[in-house]
């Protein structure tokens, strides 16, 4: 466990500093063909919900396995060597420099006048139309983007490491892969994708949570709010979300800037009216994107400090329950 939070303390470092580069192969790249191969074989037909269960029991499987193995095979090479290489693999599951990368994409035209080429950048990370968007909703897409993935992108994974290693780690990042490639509520995937959303949501429902509390407790408030003020407004309006988890980092963003999040979005011409989140204490504006950024930037670091708490308070309690055995 020592181990594991020490390379989930360097994998955030080194994703920090390099992010995916393109030229490296990545192993989710490996996973979405896989995942792409069942669907081909295995989406039709009848029992689709037993398929599903079936293909992501046997994707977890293929992918523990082989993180299993690599790592065993690391650390008994040497301790170091199994530290570097579960290091570069939690490092795969995250994606800090990406996200921050992405809503700075969106940011700089905004800053330049570039409405048209905002719009573009943004329909490169959300799902929504972004033909016509008006700034501040493409300021709110931004956000809303940050804040819902510094869980899903960043602190689920490390949460899962701390938990069971590298191997834990990139079994969280295969089935999040499963969940936004089959997990939709539509004619083609309902049945099929049912169990990849389902594993998707208890996987992501305790760090949401807890990423939403440290947003709050370690991020100062604007426009004169009070942390507990904004925390009242986090369990008011997260379950208004239509994902169980995601409404809990997206409302604590919107409390902690003093702005509303949600609302109309467009997929494919059609409206989908989603609940407003948050405080309409001042208007949105493109600098949020930046203040979102920060939001994240000091929420990981903290997290990681959450995880060393609680791998020491973890090893106290194993040590305790030893000497009382004896």
């Amino acid at each position: 466990m020592l181990n594991s939070v020490i390379a989930a303390t360097f994998a955030v470092l080194l994703d920090k500093m390099i992010g995916d580069p393109k030229w490296l192969p990545h192993p989710v790249i490996l996973i979405g063909k896989i995942i792409s191969l069942f669907d081909q074989k295995w989406n039709k037909g009848a029992c689709r919900k037993i398929k599903g269960m079936l293909f992501l029991a046997i994707l977890i499987l293929i992918v523990f396995i082989a993180a299993y193995a690599i790592l065993t095979a690391a650390y008994r090479i040497h301790p170091m060597i199994g530290i570097i290489i579960e290091t570069v693999m939690i490092a795969t599951t995250i994606a800090q420099k990406g996200l921050k990368d992405a809503a700075l994409n969106v940011y700089k035209p905004l800053a330049r006048g570039e409405i048209n080429q905002a719009r573009r950048d943004l329909s490169m990370i959300v799902g929504r139309d972004t033909e016509g968007l008006a700034e501040q909703e493409i300021t709110r897409g931004a956000i809303e983007t940050v804040a819902e993935n510094t869980s899903d992108g960043i602190t689920a994974p490390l949460f899962w490491a701390m938990v069971g290693g590298g191997p834990f780690a990139m079994i969280y990042r295969a089935v999040n892969t499963c969940d936004s490639m089959v997990g939709y509520k539509n004619k083609t995937y309902e049945q099929f994708g049912f169990a990849s959303a389902k594993m998707d949501d208890i996987l992501n429902w305790i760090p949401s949570r807890v990423t939403s509390l440290l947003m709050v407790i370690v991020n100062r408030p604007a426009a004169g709010q009070t942390r507990k003020a904004c925390w009242m407004v986090v369990k008011r309006d997260a379950k208004k979300h239509p994902s169980p988890n995601s409404g809990w980092g997206e409302t604590a963003v919107a409390a902690l800037l003093g702005i509303q999040l949600g609302g109309e979005n467009r997929y494919q011409g059609v409206v989908s009216n989603r609940a407003v989140m948050g405080r309409k204490l001042v208007s949105l504006q493109k600098e949020h994107i930046i203040k979102s950024i920060a939001i994240m930037n000091s929420t990981t670091i903290f997290f990681v400090m959450f995880l060393w708490v609680m791998t020491g308070l973890s090893l106290l309690i194993y040590n305790w329950m030893g000497v009382v055995l004896q």
